[in-house]
């Protein structure tokens, strides 16, 4: 199966039908890390999981109870990076893997950048500029 670049959080649920709608809990931890973001409209993939088998434990214990996992970048190391938003400060935002943030000051929406790591933390990174590429469509 072909995972878009896109993806910000994949977990395992079950669809629940109150009153007229169906419904899917996405778990508090997924807010928390910053890859979704309250209130905002996202695209949801929903694959079927086989009804004659189990789920196994960790396709079923909430994220909250999985070992935290190491961001994906470490300082001193160069990216290119694609500008997806702009954050609150203006500062340019890039995803890399899982949804992980980087935080690029005087980048614009768009822009296409190689960077380097200066800061690492927990959920979100911070890099500045080494040279810049092109836009992409």
């Amino acid at each position: 199966m072909d995972i878009p670049p896109q993806l910000r959080c994949l977990f395992a649920g079950t669809v629940e039908e109150r009153n007229d709608s169906y419904v899917i809990e996405v778990p508090k931890q997924e807010l928390e890390t910053g890859s979704l973001q309250a209130g905002a409209m996202y695209r949801v993939a929903l694959l079927s999981y086989p009804a004659d088998s189990e789920p196994t434990q960790s396709e079923t214990e909430p994220q909250r109870d999985r070992r935290p996992q190491t961001p994906p970048v470490v300082e001193g190391e160069q990216r290119t990076v694609d500008i997806e938003d702009l954050g609150d400060q203006g500062d340019g935002l890039a995803r890399v893997e899982r949804g992980f943030v980087v935080i690029v000051p005087d980048t614009e929406i768009g822009e296409r950048v190689t960077v380097e790591i200066t800061d690492v933390r927990e959920n979100v990174a911070f890099a500045e500029v080494v040279a810049r590429g092109s836009s992409y469509e």
